[in-house]
């Protein structure tokens, strides 16, 4: 807005930048400069400057510009971003109760991503210049650029197998002349019809229904196929569809540890790899994404959850892959669901979202069944494979003798499996060895010094691991507490003394341990999984990384070393959450050939989870689960919300969270639990305490928050309060 003295004809504008405040900030633009709502700007904020985005532009006359600070730079190369993101950013802090400037630090990633790639200094032979005396190493070098192209210096000395002086005596003579060359190429385009894989008619008529939902503004489908029923190649044809239509898409994955696979099926359906973005890639690689997404030459990504906050030009499609998976869910800074802000996002721009699990969510399938949501059902293998036999082993009559984890039964399986050539797979969702360690001279027992968690030993690495905060300590060879040497006993099992078990039993196995935490991080992670699907492994121990979305051919056997693992806290999706990652397991077993079978080890096999996995009625367990949530008012029938106060102070946090209850506006539509000792009382130092809000569907909870919020008690001398929207984890 232009002030009205005519001696301060400047425009004013509003930024939002990415700090935890209300609202935007005003600023002079800068004389001779235009911005418009989106572009991005950097300004001065306190002592520093600040990445942000013009929000619009200060429709407030009043305000004089002389008393404003000047935006110090416009990005004008990088494209304004979008009407429908700077929406989605408003509706994702306000649904979250976060400030829309955290929101915003989502999409603005770095400032290396807001210029163009610096040019690649290069080398080109000058036509029909010779060198005074070709020596061998010369004469590659020449043979090597014979395309007429540039190439960097060190990409020609390798090339040719010369060193570096090689290329510097040719440029001396001026064989060859220095040249700036693009930094890197506009990646290559998905062929639509580049190896279409032949579909199963239950699979053509999803595709044909995913296409269908194109053109009918922001239409939610769910593809709730069995393990092995080709959900991928299905929503590889919507993919191909969005494309057609000139649009980008996006495929959300849960884990890193998926993408390796994924790409490669990628590149056999569609030719080119697709774009990927997640915390692994390099800070070179992501600002190159970043830039290809806003500019449209990247046309498919495939990433974790933050790429939902990337600034596509073109995005037309959205794939939420294991869409029930917790991963999806971030608890820290904003926390907030990618599967529902995807479902948002395409609803604000009317473009098709595709969720799509063999275990689908208790909110999706409820979505589905009243129609929201199109149902698009997979019943079975695309190979015709059965799905696999499951059975349990009852552990109070036929578990393993004193001092073993495995039962008989199940030993007895991996034996006849291994000896069949045949693979099988341990799961045990718990890494390191074992869960705790005490002294049985005094009962001491080792603990965070930070958190209220015991510390998780790791006899790979010889240390004691908090699994929480990342604290860590070498293993002592005497209890601290005493002073008893050599009387330390690791209590429970965890993946890597079930390793040791496997090794002791089946010496001549080629056992393999697969865990977020090994040595050598997700690269590592991605060559074993190859080798695994390679067959180069016979025994497999795992953690839930290996349940979700891998395809295995070789593997004939899975057996669950503790089914009752996720069952014995008050978390209530505690039973959806057992069945999804069970069946998603156990369905590892003879994907392709048939023939699988699966060992439950539990103690209560009366269990509705494990007689649902046992008799395989999926449909059975959900309508139970989702009467007993309509029964209790829980999602999707109600709405929940979580209130963590944290502190350095046990007794201040307590206080000020009993305070913060007494504030509550009296509301008969509320019912408010706590405050009470987190189940994790304490994590990173910090004392924890939770009260949770639970308000029927329609309710407006958001609201009451922010009015009880208001007028309750401001945290002060370091503490922390975070508001979490339909919370998926209650530690």
């Amino acid at each position: 807005m232009l002030f009205d003295d005519p001696d301060f004809q400047e425009t004013i504008a509003s930024v939002l930048v990415p700090v935890a405040v209300a609202g935007a900030y005003t600023y002079k633009v800068p004389p001779g400069q235009s911005v418009v709502p989106g572009t991005i700007v950097k300004v001065p904020l306190g002592p520093r400057e600040v990445i942000g985005a013009v929000w619009d532009i200060e429709p407030d006359a009043a305000i004089n510009p002389k008393k404003l600070k000047t935006i110090s730079h416009v990005y004008d190369k990088t494209p304004p971003l979008d009407d429908d993101l700077r929406r989605f950013v408003d509706w994702v802090a306000n649904w979250t109760l976060g400030a829309p400037g955290m929101v915003l630090r989502m999409v603005l990633r770095s400032e290396e991503a807001l210029e163009p790639e610096a040019p690649v200094p290069g080398v080109r032979r000058i036509e029909g210049a010779e060198p005074d005396r070709l020596t061998p190493a010369r004469g590659r070098v020449l043979a090597t650029m014979e395309d007429g192209f540039a190439w960097t210096k060190s990409g020609l000395a390798h090339a040719a197998g010369v060193s570096a002086s090689v290329i510097d005596g040719l440029l001396q003579q001026d064989v060859l002349e220095t040249v700036l060359m693009p930094a890197a190429p506009p990646p290559p385009k998905p062929q639509l019809d580049y190896a279409q894989k032949p579909l199963t008619p239950a699979q053509q008529a999803a595709a044909d229904g995913l296409t269908a939902c194109f053109g009918k503004g922001g239409a939610v489908a769910l593809i709730d196929g069995v393990t092995g029923s080709g959900k991928t190649e299905v929503y590889f044809e919507a993919i191909a569809e969005a494309l057609r239509r000139g649009k980008q898409a996006l495929v959300l994955l849960p884990e890193i540890a998926l993408t390796e696979q994924f790409l490669r099926r990628f590149e056999q359906r569609f030719g080119v790899y697709p774009a990927e973005w997640h915390s692994q890639i390099t800070v070179k690689n992501r600002s190159r994404v970043w830039r290809g997404v806003a500019s449209g030459d990247v046309r498919v990504v495939i990433g974790a959850r933050s790429s939902l906050f990337l600034p596509f030009k073109e995005l037309g499609l959205i794939i939420v892959d294991e869409e029930h998976d917790a991963a999806f869910k971030q608890d820290d800074r904003v926390p907030y669901s990618a599967r529902d802000m995807a479902v948002v996002r395409g609803h604000l721009s009317g473009f098709p979202v595709v969720l799509a699990s063999a275990t689908p969510s208790v909110e999706s399938i409820v979505n589905a069944e009243v129609g929201r949501y199109k149902l698009f059902e997979l019943p079975e293998r695309a190979s015709g494979a059965a799905l696999p036999d499951l059975m349990a082993i009852d552990m109070r009559q036929d578990g393993p003798e004193r001092g073993r984890w495995l039962a008989p039964g199940l030993v007895h399986g991996i034996a006849g499996t291994f000896a069949e050539g045949g693979q099988s797979l341990l799961f045990l969702n718990r890494r390191g060895y074992a869960p705790l360690t005490l002294c049985r001279t005094c009962g001491h027992r080792f603990q965070c010094a930070h958190c209220s968690a015991w510390l998780v030993e790791h006899r790979f690495q010889k240390k004691l691991v908090c699994h929480h905060c990342g604290h860590q300590e070498p293993v002592p060879k005497a209890c601290p507490s005493c002073q008893s040497v050599d009387s330390l006993v690791a209590c429970g099992p965890g993946v890597e003394r079930i390793a040791e078990e496997v090794t002791e039993l089946f010496p001549q196995a080629r056992v393999l341990v697969l865990s977020s935490d090994i040595a050598g991080g997700p690269d590592r992670l991605k060559r074993e999984m190859k080798i695994v699907e390679e067959g180069g492994a016979d025994i497999v121990i795992g953690t839930q990384l290996v349940a979700k979305g891998h395809n295995f051919p070789l593997m004939k056997l899975v057996g669950v070393v503790d089914a009752d693992l996720g069952l014995a806290h008050g978390d209530p999706r505690a039973a959806e959450k057992t069945f999804q990652l069970l069946a998603q397991v156990t369905g590892r077993a003879g994907r392709v050939t048939g023939g699988g079978k699966g060992f439950l080890q539990t103690y209560n096999a009366d269990h509705p989870v494990i007689k649902a996995l046992l008799s395989s009625d999926k449909k059975a367990f959900y309508q139970a689960e989702i009467e007993a949530r309509r029964a209790a008012g829980l999602p999707p029938f109600g709405r929940l919300a979580a209130v963590i106060v944290s502190g350095p102070d046990r007794g201040y946090a307590e206080g000020f969270s009993r305070a913060l209850a007494r504030a509550a506006p009296p509301d008969q539509a509320v019912t408010l639990l706590g405050p009470a000792e987190a189940a994790l009382a304490m994590v990173r130092g910090r004392y924890r305490f939770r009260l949770l809000a639970m308000a029927p569907r329609q309710y407006d909870l958001q609201a009451y928050l922010r009015h009880w919020l208001s007028i309750g008690p401001k945290p002060t001398k370091g503490l922390r309060l975070q508001v979490d929207i339909d919370p998926q984890h209650f530690l």
